[in-house]
């Protein structure tokens, strides 16, 4: 009996070994599984801030936004009036009408856009819509008479070029808060066989006995120009610069002289001779300006037509006067040269690829790249610089040929376009800060 009693008291103390084992291993092994699900726990926050971050900062976003269009407007041109925005791609051309009421916009989206500025300052504008067909880039447009009913377009396709005069319908006295839908009213292809318009330049036939009716220049990639009119779309000369390639043409402002600047130093000039009832007689060359040591790359008239200004690659603007006895054999002057005031970062003079001249003579509108510059046309020296007018390089400028509404007053404006997709609107600077 005593020996059962050790016996006994064995077997439980072994039972209570196992248990205690057993019970520990167990306790271990879920203080293992609590202690990895917290350390878990915090695995879990970088997935989730992500998706709460952007909520937690969104006024933080916000107010970086705002501190940046402050910082830009801040950094806009104290000149700069106005954006119009809306284009879906680059904008090849602009045009004012006579009265500068109207700019048309050429893009590269296939649509030809009309604004009505009745007010240089507002925060909307009123446009015409006219969608090309499909395929057709427009690469240039003009004005075809006084009151901006009518438009040219020229338009370039894998075909050849073309031009369309599109016409707005009379608008009846109900509908006056509309604009009128403009159609078709004549159409010309193929105009320089295959190749592409480059610009086209209208102006009024008012020199001589001139019927003031419309004269439009189609210039081509290659080496000629066609003279057109405005409204019924005749072909009324055609002339051949027999130079490598053209790269733009301009007609004088009173339809006299036709002008072209073609990838050489030297610029013809061409006369527009109209007979007594003011239909156009011929189109003859008068005169050819020499002086420059390299490639002109833009010019533009003056607006009473007697003088030319041109940009060249050798780094100057000269200004010519063209009013001289031609028939007499008496050659174009010239009458100022001015140093073009760019350089690049290494201190080598640059060239304009824009030229435009206020209607008053006495304020020049050049560009390059993406930078436009306003200088006295008496003196070539600076008045103003945008370094970065468009984000991006401009594409074509043109000034007002009258003053246009700015609030409460009056203004000489500018418009420039650009492959940043936008039309801008500057202000005339004033010349007495020369």
């Amino acid at each position: 009996m005593d020996s059962v009693v050790p016996v006994a008291m064995a077997s439980v103390v072994i039972g209570a070994l196992m248990a205690v084992v057993f019970f520990g291993k167990y306790l271990r092994k879920r203080t293992s599984e609590v202690h990895s699900m917290a350390k878990a726990e915090p695995q879990e926050d970088p997935i989730r801030i992500p998706k709460s971050n952007p909520k937690k900062n969104h006024p933080k976003s916000h107010h970086a936004t705002s501190t940046d269009k402050n910082q830009n407007k801040q950094r806009h041109h104290p000149l700069d009036l106005n954006t119009l925005k809306g284009h879906g791609d680059s904008v090849n051309a602009i045009c004012f009408s006579s009265d500068g009421k109207s700019l048309a916009t050429a893009c590269g989206d296939g649509v030809i856009r009309v604004f009505k500025l009745d007010d240089a300052s507002s925060k909307s504008f009123k446009f015409l819509r006219i969608n090309l067909a499909a395929g057709g880039h427009p690469s240039a447009v003009s004005f075809a008479d006084d009151d901006a009913s009518s438009i040219v377009v020229a338009c370039n396709t894998m075909s050849g070029s073309s031009l369309y005069m599109y016409g707005e319908e009379k608008q009846k006295e109900q509908h006056h808060s509309k604009l009128p839908l403009p159609s078709i009213k004549w159409e010309r292809h193929n105009i320089h066989d295959k190749k592409a318009v480059l610009t086209i330049s209208g102006a009024s036939s008012t020199y001589g006995t001139g019927d003031g009716s419309a004269v439009i220049a189609s210039c081509s990639e290659g080496t000629d120009i066609i003279l057109w009119h405005g409204k019924t779309g005749k072909n009324l000369g055609h002339v051949d610069t027999n130079q490598l390639k053209n790269h733009m043409a301009a007609v004088s402002p009173n339809g006299r002289f036709l002008a072209a600047a073609a990838f050489t130093a030297d610029v013809k000039v061409w006369e527009i001779v109209y007979l007594k009832d003011g239909s156009v007689k011929e189109v003859s060359r008068v005169m050819q300006l020499k002086g420059h040591k390299s490639a002109v790359t833009w010019l533009c008239f003056s607006p009473n037509s007697d003088k030319i200004i041109t940009a060249s690659k050798d780094g100057s603007i000269r200004l010519w006067n063209i009013n001289v006895r031609y028939h007499m054999d008496e050659d174009p002057k010239t009458l100022k040269v001015f140093p073009i005031p760019l350089c690049d970062a290494g201190g080598n003079p640059l060239h304009y690829d824009r030229l435009s001249l206020c209607p008053e003579g006495k304020i020049l509108a050049a560009t390059h790249g993406s930078t436009l510059q306003w200088l006295c046309a008496e003196t070539g020296s600076v008045i103003d610089t945008a370094e970065k007018a468009h984000e991006g390089d401009i594409t074509c400028i043109s000034w007002a040929p009258k003053a246009i509404k700015v609030g409460e007053r009056e203004a000489q404006v500018l418009a420039t376009a650009g492959v940043d997709k936008k039309v801008k609107l500057w202000e005339a600077p004033k010349l007495q800060s020369v």
